[in-house]
């Protein structure tokens, strides 16, 4: 098994924020993503070229609340408090040609999901939290296209994600466990900490 960058999450208090720095960030619109019912969030996607996308997410207004705690951290104080500063990178997907016979007690449970025609099994923590403060990845098994064979390309591609931990070793051993393929920096941070180094037809831009 080989596991590959499937992508980067940026959490937003409202999509309209979130959608609105990112393309003024990167100067390239964002496409249509769509609603995830379950979990009562919605987003936006970006093209990073290739398999490889990136999401802006934010809770839906409009949806009623989830019958859990909504994924990737969004209903924690801490990441709320966070949020009000603006737009951050959180979290990072790793795609997995299967689940079975991996040792999901760091990812969280697997979930099948949806989101209009698209099907998926992600592994999602019982108490919404972001694995390993955001630098360990979910895990995705794709049962349909993945978006980015939707996307059109905005010549947009990820050059590096720096992920900064307590315990690099550790965070190491998981991506090694997984065979992890890709452009990714792992190093010692007294916090996790996640960035992205992105090239964009105005040259690169940091997340």
């Amino acid at each position: 098994m080989t596991a590959h960058l499937d992508h980067l999450v940026v959490a937003a208090r409202t999509l309209k924020e979130g959608r609105a720095w990112l393309e003024g960030r990167l100067n390239v619109p964002t496409q249509p993503g769509g609603e995830h019912g379950q979990f009562g969030t919605h987003n936006v996607l970006l093209s990073l070229g290739g398999a490889a996308y990136l999401e802006v997410l934010a809770v839906n207004p409009q949806a009623p609340t989830p019958a859990r705690p909504r994924w990737f951290g969004l209903d924690t104080p801490e990441l709320r408090e966070r949020l009000e500063d603006g737009p951050l990178l959180i979290h990072w997907v790793a795609r997995v040609p299967d689940l079975g016979g991996l040792d999901l007690g760091p990812f969280g449970e697997p979930l099948d999901l949806a989101r209009g025609e698209n099907r998926w099994t992600l592994t999602v923590p019982p108490e919404g939290s972001l694995p390993g403060g955001g630098v360990r990845p979910s895990l995705i098994r794709w049962h349909t296209p993945p978006p980015p064979t939707r996307l059109p390309d905005a010549g947009v591609s990820l050059l590096t994600l720096r992920l900064g931990t307590p315990d690099p070793d550790g965070l190491r051993n998981v991506l090694n466990a997984l065979n992890f393929v890709g452009e990714v920096e792992v190093y010692e941070a007294p916090q996790p900490e996640l960035t992205a180094m992105l090239e964009t037809p105005e040259g690169p831009v940091t997340l």
